[in-house]
């Protein structure tokens, strides 16, 4: 009995120094996907919850990212941000790529094709813009005429960036903290306090129609984001090293399969109005589908 013991605990002695000489290599490597609380994009609560074409998208690569093992966080964009900086192992599926950004980041070729940023408005408001269904951003903040709110923490594709960097301190530029167009902006806009938001119509629709405004607001074409497809299209970014290369590498051979299927499409189309759907699906066949490289 007392020999049987004894070989047991060799044996196990044997194992255990065994399994700790195991190189580093053979435990999964991990990816933590930054999330933002953002809907439809990210829906991280009540009926819709995980059904954002965010979410969509992400459990898209995580399913044929076997070899990692997957973690989500929901934060800011400052503190994604400032994981990206310190190069740590995260990646993220959807980011307008800036040159600012692609200092601490690598991207992969696009992920999205979604509408850019659009004015949202009050209906009984649309006259002050014009008569057209378009404005040009320019000429409305350059004017003063109008208050418009923003989000400081993210990007409306290059043009856009450029011109509310322009006009920053004008004063008819009202900035919010945070990515999610808040439903205190809504109810400012509601109240006159404000004449528009910049928004992207997808999200201004959710908006609306969870807090029962969507037949009393309205969208304008913004004209600057017109200008060819760089405020149309989003990447997956991943931190700017080794790490982050290889993973992009991997990513960017899913996208060329996943792309042209009806999931990945309708992750996105599931948000938009009839109107909309046709057009999208032209430029999704036409433009999105042949962007093949990082730098389309």
């Amino acid at each position: 009995m007392k020999r049987h013991a004894a070989s047991l605990i060799t044996l196990l002695s044997f194992l255990l120094v065994s399994l700790s000489a195991l190189p580093a290599s053979a435990a999964k490597d991990s990816i933590t996907w930054m999330e933002v609380s953002m809907p439809p994009y990210f829906i991280q609560d009540g009926p819709d919850k995980n059904q954002g074409y965010g979410d969509v998208v992400s459990a898209i690569l995580q399913e044929q990212l076997l070899e990692y093992e997957h973690f989500e966080m929901v934060t800011n964009v400052i503190r994604h941000f400032h994981k990206f900086k310190q190069g740590e192992k995260v990646c993220s599926v959807g980011l307008y790529k800036t040159p600012e950004r692609e200092e601490f980041m690598h991207f992969s070729i696009p992920s999205f094709l979604a509408l850019p940023a659009v004015l949202i408005t009050r209906k009984d408001t649309l006259a002050d813009f014009g008569t057209r269904s378009s404005i040009k951003l320019d000429d409305i903040l350059r004017e003063k005429q109008f208050i418009i709110g923003l989000s400081k923490d993210r990007s409306y594709g290059i043009q856009i960036d450029a011109l509310l960097k322009q006009y920053k301190d004008r004063g008819n530029l009202i900035v919010y903290a945070g990515q999610e167009l808040s439903a205190n902006y809504f109810r400012m806009l509601m109240l006159k306090r404000i004449d528009g938001l910049i928004g992207l119509p997808d999200e201004a629709m959710y908006h609306a129609e969870e807090l029962g405004l969507r037949d009393q607001l309205a969208t304008l074409i913004i004209e600057e984001n017109q200008q060819g497809y760089e405020g149309w299209v989003c990447a997956v970014g991943c931190s700017k090293n080794e790490w982050g290369r290889a993973v992009i590498d991997k990513i960017n051979r899913i996208l060329l399969e996943q792309r042209p299927t009806d999931r990945y499409r309708g992750a996105y189309e599931r948000w938009l109005d009839a109107n909309s759907l046709e057009r999208y699906r032209t430029i999704y066949q036409e433009v999105f589908l042949k962007a093949t490289s990082p730098d389309n």
